[in-house]
């Protein structure tokens, strides 16, 4: 094998049993204000799909599903995240915890509802080294425009020294929690952390995603989800416009702009989700503008080829990979990562450090986990750098 492959072992040893228990959800009680209305269950079984109608209480509030033995986390909707359940009090709720050994009936009670709440008060908590560059910055490619922001190092006003790049998607989500809208990544706060106990500063750019477009320009392929209530969904590809928005349009932006370094080796590129799958897709079709990428809890499952996909061009790849996986996520989560992460480390000469966290989950509470390693271990030079073992 080319490359090295630098595998956080102890962090997570995947076994998946191949028993399967039938398991049978009731909800004891709701808030009768809706009483009339469906009540859905999302989980880490169901890609956390709020309104995935497979998974439908019945008339008689009961679902009956057959999962493999195993740890799964979930909660109730009414269809969509913003009418999740919460507590009595109005605040979120930790997710549901359910442990498969055997045949389990499981009794739910729903306090009350997010949408029958007044909303909490958000209040802004970007730091001051953060800064919209523009809330209408065109698209050309796409015909859209878009919030851009950007977090400028500590010394960056007063200094005349160059920085490395890092391009981040779903902006709203990477430095204020008033934008956030499910909590954020808090990465202002981690980069001035990082800075200040020696670590290499950089430029990070965010890009807003496109609200409902956002599976659109984060994919490459067409894309038809089946499971909405009223009926299928597809999705037209717009990945490459997308790619091509960030390689050629913004990067020359921000490089006048800003005192970068322009190269590849200094240019990364990073998100989460769907943001992951793009930022991949960007490292195999631009690997002559990003150099560099943080691949965290990659929606793989929208390309079964992708590894194929990976093979075909991974002779052309070089630079260096984080992938992360949780393990509270989907089922198929780890696997797929890790059938793309060594079709690549077969076929191409990059370096790739591989997380799989054993508590991990699909949110920003985990993914802001596992960003200042990815961050010390992306900006290492070469091989000095020593990965993290243990918690």
């Amino acid at each position: 094998m080319k490359n090295l492959l630098c595998l956080l072992a102890l962090v997570f040893a995947f076994a998946k049993s191949e028993a399967q228990f039938r398991v049978i959800f009731k909800l004891l009680s709701a808030p009768p204000s809706h009483r009339n209305e469906p009540v859905f269950i999302a989980g880490n079984f169901n890609s956390w799909n709020p309104g995935n109608t497979w998974y439908l209480f019945n008339n008689s509030n009961q679902l009956s599903l057959q999962l493999d033995a195993g740890e799964y986390e979930y909660k109730c909707t009414r269809g969509s995240w913003d009418k999740v359940e919460i507590n009595a009090g109005g605040k979120d709720i930790e997710n549901r915890v359910l442990k498969i050994q055997s045949d389990t009936t499981v009794e739910i009670t729903v306090e009350a509802w997010r949408d029958d709440m007044a909303a909490p008060e958000k209040k802004h908590t970007a730091n001051s080294r953060v800064q919209v560059i523009d809330t209408a910055f065109r698209i050309p490619q796409l015909n859209r425009t878009r919030r851009i922001w950007v977090y400028l190092p500590e010394g960056y006003e007063t200094g005349n020294k160059r920085y490395p790049v890092l391009y981040m998607h779903d902006g709203q989500n990477l430095f204020d929690e008033y934008t956030a809208d499910s909590g954020e990544w808090q990465v202002d706060e981690s980069m001035d952390s990082l800075v200040a106990k020696g670590r290499q500063a950089c430029i990070v750019v965010g890009i807003d995603n496109a609200g409902e477009a956002r599976m659109n320009e984060y994919n490459l392929f067409n894309l038809v989800l089946t499971e909405f209530k009223d009926g299928p969904k597809t999705f037209s590809p717009e990945g490459k416009e997308y790619i091509d928005f960030l390689a050629h349009t913004l990067k020359p932006f921000i490089d006048k702009k800003y005192r970068t370094l322009p190269a590849r080796e200094n240019t990364v590129i990073a998100g989460s989700s769907m943001g992951a799958l793009i930022s991949y897709y960007a490292m195999l079709l631009e690997p002559g503008v990003f150099g560099k990428a943080g691949i965290f809890s990659p929606s793989f499952w929208t390309n079964p080829s992708l590894a194929s996909f990976t093979d075909s061009l991974a002779g052309k790849m070089s630079g260096k990979f984080f992938f992360y996986a949780g393990a509270k996520e989907s089922a198929s989560m780890v696997s797929d990562m890790q059938a793309v992460q060594e079709e690549l480390g077969e076929g191409s000469s990059c370096m790739i450090y591989s997380v799989v966290d054993p508590e991990g989950s699909h949110n920003s509470k985990s993914w802001k986990k596992w960003f200042a390693e990815f961050y010390a271990w992306i900006m290492a030079d070469g091989f000095n750098y020593v990965v993290r073992t243990r918690e």
